[in-house]
């Protein structure tokens, strides 16, 4: 099922999105977008088209280990432009229930929900004097941050890990 990792697929529900932004789930066909860029004061400009953001992070989920991915359950992945206005320097989001939280009582709710953002993201690499390869390591380092989550690793042990 299109956008929902797990061993229960469930249909994915319409999730409201923050005014202003786009989402897309990662995984199926989205439609072409222009660039989307992070300008900086000094004139530099790192732009990326939606598809090709979105072409990150399936490629950043697509290498986490099988193994790993056989334990997710209900979750859904989303790139979405711009994170809330009171976080405008969030890179990720995991929204739900960790896999360590889950009891008896889990049962019929809507998927977990990863966001990526776009925005934050190319602005950091380019206020850092990155390249496309280093949009390519932060979403990666994003991506596996937010599905540590999924799992129930806290902030603190992903610092000390270095996905911080």
């Amino acid at each position: 099922m299109p956008g929902v990792i797990g061993k229960t697929p469930v249909p994915l529900p319409a999730l409201p999105t923050r005014e202003g932004a786009r989402r897309a789930v990662v995984i199926g066909a989205v439609p072409s977008v222009p660039p989307v860029g992070g300008v900086l004061d000094n004139g530099r400009v790192l732009e990326m088209t939606r598809e090709e953001f979105e072409g990150l992070v399936s490629e950043a989920l697509d290498r986490i280990p099988p193994e790993l991915t056989r334990l997710m359950d209900n979750v859904a992945v989303f790139v979405e432009d711009e994170p809330p206005p009171e976080d405008p320097e969030l890179l990720g989001l995991y929204e739900g229930t960790p896999l360590t939280e889950r009891g008896e009582w889990y049962a019929g709710v809507l998927p977990d929900r990863i966001s990526v953002y776009m925005g934050p993201t190319l602005r950091m690499c380019a206020r850092e004097g990155g390249d496309h390869e280093l949009v390519v390591a932060e979403v990666e380092v994003t991506v596996v941050h937010e599905i540590a989550h999924h799992f129930g690793i806290d902030d603190e042990r992903l610092h000390a890990l270095g996905y911080g």
